[in-house]
C-alpha cells in the first residue's frame, strides 16, 4: 500500500487573520507543521472539531489535474497535505496513515464543492475520484516535507 518511498511533498494552511478571497483558497505553503490531534494542522483556521480536519491529496493526481488545465499550486486546490508515492487505492474510509509521528483517519473522499467550481473555473465532476480524501487527526504530532507517510490499517 506503502511505496517504498512514500513521503509528504507539500503542506499549507489557512492562518487564522486570513480573509476569504473569492478567487482563490486563502492556503500558506509551509515547510513544517504540527498535527493536533481531534483538530487538523495547528494554528489552521479550517482546522477544529469534527471530520473534516484535514484535505489530503496525492502529488500523482495533481500532476494529472494540472495536465488536464487545473490550478494545481500549493493550496490552489483546496487541500492542505500532498503525499506521493502511496497508492491511492490505499486510502479508503477508516484507513489510518502515519505522517512521521502523527496518525490520520480517512474520513471520506474528497468531492470538491461550488466553491472549488468558481476557483478553478471547471466543473467538479472533471476531477472527480481525484481529490484525494477527507482525514481526522487521531494522534498529533510535529509533520515536515519531505516526512515518511506509511498505511497502518485499512479497515
Amino acid at each position: 500500500m506503502s511505496g517504498p518511498a512514500a513521503r509528504v511533498v507539500s503542506i499549507v494552511y489557512r492562518p487564522k487573520d486570513s480573509g476569504r478571497p473569492q478567487d482563490r483558497y486563502a492556503r500558506v505553503p509551509i515547510e513544517r507543521a504540527q498535527l493536533v490531534a481531534h483538530f487538523g494542522i495547528e494554528d489552521d483556521r479550517k482546522g477544529g472539531p469534527g471530520d473534516r480536519q484535514l484535505n489530503v491529496m496525492h502529488a500523482e493526481q495533481l500532476a494529472e489535474l494540472g495536465a488536464e488545465g487545473f490550478k494545481v499550486g500549493p493550496g490552489e486546490m483546496g487541500e492542505q497535505i500532498v503525499v506521493a508515492g502511496l497508492d491511492p487505492a490505499a486510502l479508503v474510509a477508516g484507513a489510518r496513515v502515519k505522517l512521521a509521528d502523527a496518525v490520520i483517519e480517512v474520513v471520506e473522499p474528497r468531492t470538491g464543492c461550488a466553491r472549488f467550481e468558481m476557483i478553478q473555473g471547471k466543473p467538479r465532476g472533471d476531477a472527480a475520484g481525484r481529490l484525494g480524501v477527507i482525514a481526522r487527526v487521531l494522534e498529533g504530532g510535529p509533520l515536515a516535507v519531505g516526512d515518511a507517510v506509511e498505511v497502518l490499517t485499512a479497515e
